[in-house]
């Protein structure tokens, strides 16, 4: 088959793996029950939030699997890295669903399926990217836009396999279950041909350096350092109010429970939206600029939200909406916008490396929100995220420039 056409089936291929691979976003779903399993064999009381760091050090390990990922890929090409990938998801979620205490599940879950989640998503993305570099955008947000559908599609998964057959049996069903695709999904991939090309409009426009640069000069650019701060204020952001959904939903406006919870299933739908809509979009317009707008998009969800109050049910939904795409923006645009800056041939760990802005926003975002938040009213965090999100935008603005000259 022509590697023109064979591409889009090995993109469609790195896209049914990031279903299995964003499993991680299905913690919120374990955490209780898990917490209730270990009460009893325990016998004190534990909770989900005692809980919770496994699933924090999952995330904040994350670029360490990806930036080794990364070398791995750059090198052999991404079959051997998928399919171990999916044999430590298979192994971590098979021991989590057994462990009989937090440092056990630290292990299993916060260790080892983190690993494999981080080999095989480093893998995916950036194989992708590297097959279209007429369209990296495109290619980007598609995978990451499928590593996100997780957190609406496998915690309702998740929960009616816990209802069946309960917190150990699920765990290792989902594990086998994903460890099988992934795997069989690693050898049916393909490593990109050394010196791949496509000569397009898109892929003249997404060229910005037109250096083959390694992670360790790549470090050294004003650039690297501007978009890393630039990923940085717009997954803060992003996280702030991924992270407060629900208490703003109950306390600001008044929401119910359960209809507060169904705000989170919409913003990550619609953060899900932003990834594959965004990439595609910057494809077109340039990375610089389209991450400009989204930096402006997020500044006016922030004031919409802090001018709403109780009973603004819609102008609620429709503020997530203005924060969520804009956010999923940012993991659709990234991985291509670092392949186009520094180019294709070390971009596994060099987007590995970018890749921390990231996890760093996961720990910084929800700890601003918490501490400038005040008996319910989050005010002031909203003015900060907005502070940080015109920041983005003055960033943005200078890597098109940058780029220009």
């Amino acid at each position: 088959m022509e590697i023109l056409t064979k591409r889009w089936y090995l993109l469609a291929i790195a896209c049914v793996i990031n279903l299995c691979t964003g499993s991680i976003y299905a913690w919120s779903v374990f955490a209780g029950p898990k917490a209730a399993q270990l009460s009893q064999l325990l016998g004190h009381v534990v909770t989900a939030g005692d809980l919770s760091l496994a699933f924090s050090l999952a995330n904040g390990l994350a670029p360490i699997p990806m930036v080794l990922g990364g070398f791995i890929n750059d090198r052999a090409g991404p079959r051997v890295q998928i399919v171990l990938g999916g044999l430590l998801v298979a192994i971590g979620l098979w021991w989590a669903g057994t462990s009989e205490s937090l440092l056990t599940l630290c292990i299993s879950y916060g260790l080892i399926f983190c690993t494999g989640v981080g080999l095989t998503y480093s893998a995916t993305v950036n194989n992708s990217i590297k097959f279209f570099p007429d369209h990296p955008g495109l290619a980007g947000g598609l995978a990451t836009a499928a590593y996100g559908f997780c957190s609406v599609g496998v915690p309702p998964v998740a929960h009616l396999l816990i209802d069946a057959f309960g917190i150990t049996e699920a765990f290792q069903i989902l594990g086998v279950a994903f460890g099988i695709v992934i795997v069989v999904g690693g050898l049916l991939s393909q490593k990109c041909p050394k010196g791949f090309t496509v000569a397009t409009e898109n892929a003249a426009k997404g060229k910005v350096s037109g250096r083959q640069l390694n992670w360790t000069q790549m470090v050294r650019t004003t650039d690297f350092w501007l978009m890393l701060t630039l990923l940085l204020c717009g997954a803060i952001t992003g996280m702030m109010i991924f992270s407060q959904t629900v208490g703003i939903a109950t306390n600001q406006i008044g929401l119910s429970v359960s209809l507060a919870t169904s705000a989170v299933a919409f913003l990550s739908l619609i953060n899900t939206f932003g990834r594959l809509a965004a990439g595609a979009i910057s494809d077109k317009l340039g990375q610089p600029l389209s991450l400009f707008f989204a930096c402006l998009l997020t500044i006016c969800g922030l004031l919409l939200l802090a001018n709403c109050g109780k009973g603004s049910n819609f102008v609620f939904f429709t503020a997530l909406v203005i924060i969520g795409f804009p956010f999923g923006a940012f993991l659709g645009i990234f991985p291509g916008y670092t392949a186009a800056a520094f180019e294709t041939k070390f971009n596994g760990a060099n987007y590995g490396i970018m890749f921390c802005g990231f996890a760093l926003s996961g720990a910084i975002g929800p700890w601003l929100m918490n501490a400038l938040a005040h008996k319910g009213d989050f005010f002031y965090s909203y003015i900060s995220g907005i502070c940080l999100a015109a920041l983005g935008a003055v960033l943005a603005w200078v890597l098109k420039l940058r780029s220009t000259r």
